[in-house]
């Protein structure tokens, strides 16, 4: 079972959930895996402080040039997309920071002048805390290509057990790799314009992607109902409603807010896991 948490836009409490649902999991005695894929500003474990025993590097294919095989046809510069290898006085120039690793400029190449090289962009950490199972990604500053490591965080998936996905926000590509392959997807959203907003984009998002999901309003009780209205039109279902609390806020700057989750709204989480079709943690227990 893999659970997805996501939103249109960022600040609606998206990793307050993926956290709050996850030591919920875990406090039923069941073993649950996180994964914070929000690999640009990953802060999952912030909040966890599980024990990081084991960090990868994860590299990514660029090309090579080798100039004296090089005859400065061009088709290599003809086939990329995103201008990552060009042309310059018949010379080849690779520009590694806009290259999306297809291989095209490699396989289309006459004179087989071109081959991959290895490129860092991150590492992957895994640690434990209870009943939590923690990986997450973490982007090299200056990297702006993040989904290549966030496929390296969803390779520890174990679809036999309960998998968490904290996503990005937003709907772009990370997001999509996020959450593709789910069987659930929770999209965190606020009754506001702004969220409205972004709120009909991820709902688009997830039609297409042809993934079940629903709705869970936090800060519900501030903005206006235009949020209800459009779930409402559109035979969204609402999972649950989330009330603006400081208390919350509070305690998620100390980063202690999960256990006051867990104690206070577990009706919503409770409601999460039944509409991902999880009724009972029971069955759970010994996987």
């Amino acid at each position: 079972m893999i659970i997805a948490i996501a939103s249109g836009k960022g600040g609606t409490g998206k990793t307050t959930l993926s956290v709050a649902l996850s030591s919920y999991i875990s406090s039923k005695g069941v073993p649950v895996n996180l994964f914070d894929c929000d690999v640009d500003e990953p802060n999952v474990n912030l909040f966890i402080q599980a024990d990081i025993s084991v960090k990868e590097t994860v590299y990514v294919p660029v090309p090579r040039v080798y100039k004296e095989s090089c005859n400065g046809c061009g088709e290599c510069e003809k086939i990329c997309m995103f201008n990552a290898i060009v042309l310059i006085k018949g010379e080849p120039l690779v520009f590694p920071d806009l290259c999306h690793s297809c291989g095209g400029c490699m396989l289309v190449c006459p004179e087989k002048a071109i081959a991959e090289t290895d490129k860092e962009i991150g590492t992957t950490e895994e640690g434990y805390i209870d009943n939590i199972q923690y990986v997450g990604g973490i982007l090299r500053v200056r990297e702006a290509i993040t989904p290549p490591l966030i496929k390296a965080v969803k390779k520890h998936i174990m679809p036999d057990s309960i998998n968490i996905i904290d996503a990005p926000p937003g709907t772009s590509c990370p997001v999509i790799e996020s959450v593709q392959g789910c069987n659930y997807l929770v999209l965190v959203t606020e009754p506001t314009p702004f969220g409205l907003n972004d709120l009909v984009l991820a709902v688009n998002m997830a039609r297409e992607l042809g993934i079940p999901f629903g709705i869970v309003i936090n800060r519900a009780d501030i903005g206006d109902d235009r949020v209800v209205k459009y779930c409402n039109d559109e035979h969204i279902h609402i999972i649950s409603h989330i009330p603006d609390s400081r208390e919350i806020a509070e305690r998620y700057s100390r980063g202690e807010f999960a256990d006051f989750f867990i104690q206070n709204y577990p009706d919503v989480l409770e409601k999460i896991l039944e509409s991902a079709g999880i009724r009972t943690l029971e069955t759970w227990r010994t996987q």
